[in-house]
């Protein structure tokens, strides 16, 4: 199979009753079981998918915000805890390793008591950590993977990453605002998976979030609006554009019309508004 699950689809951490996920995909191409990002609720979406956590391969983190890298250590310690025997690699930027150590030692009581009263190997063995930066490229077998620093204030390291199997690539742009860099990366993709703000959404946003005195700010300044997304699509001539990290993911006023009519704007192809569960073939 060579396909994406877009396990969650909703930007930011916040989760609320009835709506999206945090960020997280699996990818099945070029002969690997990889999943991009690993938000709250990845473990279980993943397997809700029809995947075993044993069957992971490698993890790629995009950058190091909660709502994308949340439930990487818990989703490795389920995987352990149910039988991972094998060498699974994680890919991220500069502190990853940092996250991982940190991780490991907040579960040292019960990571001892597991070795010790049921045989387990020990993780830390088992799990391969892993920094890469801009224009490094990282191999699984015939799947080739490249990361594109983009812009994401205030964090420098966020990457775009080009997964290429088998003549076909699919692109997951990460989280960013507006960058003309990312459509020359991604040219020619079969697949471009990129993260997509609501403009008219934005203010009901602001109002029903606690304490979001500075997200406008934020959002304004690191994120893409649709129909920014939509030129980048143009410019790399893409066979296939997914609207992923939807910023609103889940207020009741907006629906999928309203994120086409944006996008629309500046694309003409081939589209897809992504929602948690959904899984596309690569062609």
């Amino acid at each position: 199979m060579e396909q994406v699950t877009l396990l969650g689809v909703k930007g930011g951490p916040a989760i609320r009753q009835g709506g999206a996920m945090p960020t997280a995909s699996l990818l099945q191409f070029g002969g690997q079981t990889v999943l991009i990002d690993c938000a709250i609720g990845a473990a279980r979406s993943t397997v809700e998918a029809g995947v075993s956590l044993l069957d992971i391969d490698a993890i790629f983190i995009t950058h190091l915000h909660s709502d994308h890298v949340l439930e990487l250590g818990p989703l490795l310690y389920t995987a352990w805890t149910t039988g991972l025997r094998r060498e699974v690699k994680v890919y991220g930027p500069e502190g990853i390793q940092g996250y991982w150590d940190g991780f490991l030692a907040s579960m040292s009581f019960d990571y001892a008591i597991r070795m010790d009263d049921e045989g387990r190997p020990p993780l830390r063995d088992m799990i391969t950590i892993e920094t890469y930066g801009p224009g490094d490229v990282t191999r699984l077998g015939d799947l080739a993977v490249t990361a594109l620093r983009v812009d994401h204030p205030p964090i420098t390291d966020c990457f775009a990453l080009r997964f290429e199997a088998n003549g076909k690539s699919i692109v997951f742009s990460a989280d960013t605002c507006y960058f003309p860099p990312l459509a020359e990366f991604s040219k020619g993709a079969n697949v471009l998976i990129h993260e997509a703000m609501l403009m008219a959404g934005v203010e009901n946003l602001i109002k029903r979030t606690p304490g979001a005195e500075r997200l406008r700010e934020h959002l304004l300044a690191s994120h893409t609006p649709a129909e920014d997304v939509g030129k980048i699509a143009s410019a790399a001539n893409v066979g296939h554009l997914v609207l992923n990290h939807l910023v609103p993911a889940d207020d009741p006023n907006f629906g999928e019309a309203d994120w086409r009519a944006d996008v629309q704007k500046t694309w003409a192809g081939q589209t897809t508004i992504g929602q948690d569960g959904m899984t596309l073939r690569i062609e």
